[in-house]
């Protein structure tokens, strides 16, 4: 597989807070901020090819050229409902981005995702889109949710993951070959690890929220256990073509 515009992170802060997000001893509530965390940090890394403009800035001792965002507009979109746990991290760094939603539950006869909810900014087509999901899995969601995306044209679209299964990329980059991964040891994590009744209870229709959050954070943990430190984190830019 060609390896292309796919960044794997390996800062020691986001290994150090993974370590902690995997121990089997840590708390939801510490979970959940730490998914937030690294959310953030993943963002920082993700946004460092925005273009940049100079401009002067009058300091209190001299004017000085400085550097600000070239008017790049930027939109975050979580999957719900697992994605909403990354909201709050990458809004810490960029407050003034718009927030948009896309809801889908799995259908539990064929387990292929439903799209049932779609609210997005009106000018997407004027913005740099990220998508969030904090698990790529079998790689369903995230390929409908990006195809959704693609209908608005937006300018630039990141899909933003903690965690992905070989599996979930590969089908990924089936449907969108204008992705293409890259990993030194991906094929050590396998979605089919995670049993087919959590899968199905996780996207019932009908599940209430606490235990989806319970469930979210079961399989993540699970995923995570799966992963090498290697394989740990991703972030899958797609350009348009």
């Amino acid at each position: 597989m060609e390896e292309k515009n796919v960044f794997i992170m390996d800062h020691p802060l986001i290994q150090h807070k993974l370590t902690i997000l995997r121990d089997e001893k840590t708390g939801s509530k510490q979970f959940r901020e730490l998914v937030s965390e690294i959310a953030m940090l993943m963002c920082y890394e993700s946004t460092r090819d925005l273009p940049l403009r100079e401009i002067e800035t009058k300091t209190p001792i001299a004017t000085a050229k400085t550097k600000v965002l070239a008017g790049r507009k930027m939109a975050f979109v979580p999957i719900l409902r697992a994605g909403l746990g990354m909201v709050d991290g990458v809004l810490s760094l960029i407050p003034a981005a718009k927030v948009g939603h896309i809801g889908m539950y799995r259908d539990p006869k064929t387990h292929k995702p439903v799209d049932y909810y779609c609210k997005l900014p009106a000018d997407l087509n004027e913005r740099d889109v990220f998508v969030l999901d904090p698990m790529l899995a079998t790689g369903g969601s995230a390929i409908d949710a990006v195809a959704r995306i693609k209908e608005f044209n937006p300018k630039r679209i990141k899909f933003m993951c903690i965690i992905a299964a070989p599996e979930g990329l590969e089908a990924f980059t089936k449907v969108h070959p204008d992705l293409l991964p890259r990993s030194s040891s991906n094929s050590a994590c396998r979605y089919t690890e995670i049993p087919l009744g959590s899968l199905n209870s996780l996207w019932s229709s009908s599940a209430s929220s606490d235990r989806f959050s319970a469930l979210c954070i079961s399989m993540l943990r699970r995923m995570l256990t799966l992963m090498p430190a290697s394989c740990s984190l991703w972030i899958l830019p797609i350009t348009r073509r």
